[in-house]
């Protein structure tokens, strides 16, 4: 345990920065007040700051790209990516996607394909009105795509597979031959 020297509150030693040079190698004021120091600083500082901050990156291309590889990895850097990815180009939040899931007991809203495990599902939308509409796997959003939300494309499409469905003309013979079989006198 550490009192901080600015509020005076008895802390955690892993709630101080550390700091060489000092005795106990933990900076004299715990994160909390250190931060709000910082905050309320900035303003005057911002400039400066900002300046310092192009001016290393510019004298330190790989270290800033190495940085910025790392960062990209991090779990929090993904979630935030895709929180913001569906905030800004459907509204949506973390919790609306995760409802729409679920609705959609987990998987495709056509064919039910679970969610990727190193992805998601995309968000399906009008992209007239850009109304939502359900979550999709990528060959489901991409055939909707082909056929460019075009229900009578669909419909079409629907009549050509039924039309050329092994399956359907397979039962069609069996029950011609049934109808000949029970139609045909006895020998």
């Amino acid at each position: 345990m550490k009192i901080c020297s600015k509020c005076g509150a008895a802390q955690p030693e892993d709630n101080f920065y550390r700091a060489k040079g000092t005795r106990d190698g933990l900076r004299g004021d715990c994160m909390r007040c250190f931060k709000a120091r910082a905050a309320a600083r900035y303003p005057e500082v911002r400039e400066e700051a900002i300046r310092r901050a192009v001016e290393w990156r510019i004298q330190n291309p790989e270290r800033y790209k190495e940085n910025q590889r790392r960062l990209r990895e991090t779990p929090e850097y993904k979630r935030y990516q895709r929180e913001y990815h569906l905030n800004r180009k459907y509204g949506l939040t973390i919790g609306d996607y995760e409802r729409m899931l679920a609705d959609q007991f987990g998987g495709c809203a056509i064919c039910g394909r679970p969610e990727p495990e190193d992805g998601s599902l995309h968000v399906d939308h009008d992209h007239e009105t850009g109304a939502v509409r359900g979550l999709l796997c990528f060959p489901c959003n991409q055939a909707i795509g082909a056929f460019e939300e075009q229900l009578d494309l669909l419909t079409a499409a629907l009549r050509y597979l039924r039309r050329h469905d092994q399956t359907e003309h397979e039962l069609d013979e069996l029950i011609r031959a049934r109808v000949r079989a029970l139609t045909s006198p006895a020998a």
